[in-house]
């Protein structure tokens, strides 16, 4: 049986391929601006020649998670199926440089490997064109004792549900992972998703996980509940600890009778300096906001990434603190509203130096 691991992730594996288009090319492909549209192999092949430079990284949100995890200390390993082509070698040396084991071979043949065409126009707008490819031939071959392991907690993504063995082998990797003593915890995914399998997801989380990962819409959709008290009726019902976003409203845990919630603080000037307060405005920099994070990671992203090269690889705060207030003190590197939605994918290192600089700048 392979090594344990702390965090197992299972989803679909997926590149983000990043570029700078303008409108009149969102017209010439005939694309809806801030749409995500599923696409068949020869049109991804299409606006892949078509586009400019682009960049090309892992995503995902599981791979992320599983990502970040592996990068800040923990043992991680991954299940997900890629291609061996460009784009698969990318996704494999992009989770194993953050010590991520990847679990199944790259594939010999079938479906070339899932891409997403994010396409970032002027204002910030992304525009997602995706083809799905190998990432549907993920199946129940390729669950098994030596896939699973016996992981401490393991990740599901609701994204599964969409491939054709996807329910049964998210079973199967359960009834494996739980003989094993491990925790199972499965993301939502997005609202539509739940709404395509709202009775196997309803099943599946009354007796096959512990831990649910949404937000509030998506857990909505779940319960088919329009109010956030009519949710928490709902969810009186289960045993499961359910980790819910609620976008500006902050967040919340619920698990049976406790419930704690997180609201976002902003900053509001006074006359004795900026006070924080729920929902108010700040007067500062406006940097960590993950908008503002993008940005900044955008034009930050080579010199932070050397930073890891520090003893223990371990980010050197007082040369991170230096970088920002550069970055701070050049007015062409402000952050802009119109360009805070910049599409760049946020690695484990990125949330770790997210963190490191809410810290420099509290």
């Amino acid at each position: 049986m392979t090594d344990q691991v702390q965090l197992l992730g299972v989803s679909n594996a997926i590149v983000d391929v990043l570029a700078h288009v303008d409108y009149e090319f969102l017209d010439r492909i005939d694309a809806i601006p801030g749409s995500m549209t599923l696409i068949d192999k020869e049109r991804a092949k299409d606006i892949y020649n078509m586009m400019g430079p682009a960049a090309e990284m892992s995503g995902g949100s599981v791979a992320n998670t599983v990502a970040g995890f592996a990068n800040l200390g923990g043992s991680a390993a991954y299940i997900g199926k890629v291609r061996d082509d460009q784009l698969g070698r990318i996704f494999n040396h992009d989770m194993r440089s953050l010590g991520v084991d990847i679990r199944l071979p790259r594939a010999d043949n079938g479906a070339p490997t899932a891409r997403s065409h994010i396409l970032i126009t002027e204002d910030g707008q992304r525009t997602m064109q995706t083809y799905l490819g190998a990432c549907l031939e993920l199946g129940l071959r390729d669950i098994d004792e030596e896939t699973i392991g016996s992981p401490k907690a393991m990740l599901l993504e609701g994204y599964v549900w969409d491939i054709a063995e996807g329910p049964a082998l998210a079973r199967k990797a359960v009834d494996i992972a739980r003989a094993n003593g491990t925790t199972v915890a499965l993301s939502l995914s997005d609202s539509f998703c739940v709404e395509r399998h709202r009775d196997s997801f309803e099943s599946f989380v009354r007796d096959g996980v512990d831990i649910v990962v949404a937000d509030e819409d998506e857990v909505n959709a779940l319960f088919e509940t329009t109010t956030f008290e009519d949710t928490l009726e709902a969810l009186a019902g289960y045993d499961n600890l359910f980790a819910m976003t609620r976008s500006e409203k902050g967040s919340v845990i619920v698990h049976g009778d406790t419930r704690v919630e997180q609201v976002i603080l902003r900053y509001e000037a006074s006359a004795g300096g900026a006070t924080a307060t729920p929902g108010g405005r700040h007067n500062r920099p406006p940097v960590m906001t993950f908008d503002h994070w993008t940005f900044w990671w955008a034009h930050n992203r080579d010199e932070i990434l050397e930073l890891r090269r520090s003893p223990g690889d371990r980010l050197d705060a007082a040369r991170l603190g230096e970088v920002v207030e550069a970055a701070l003190a050049d007015p062409g590197l402000a952050p802009r509203l119109e360009q805070l939605r910049s599409a760049y994918s946020r690695t484990v290192v990125e949330r770790r130096v997210e963190t490191a600089v809410s810290e420099l700048l509290a």
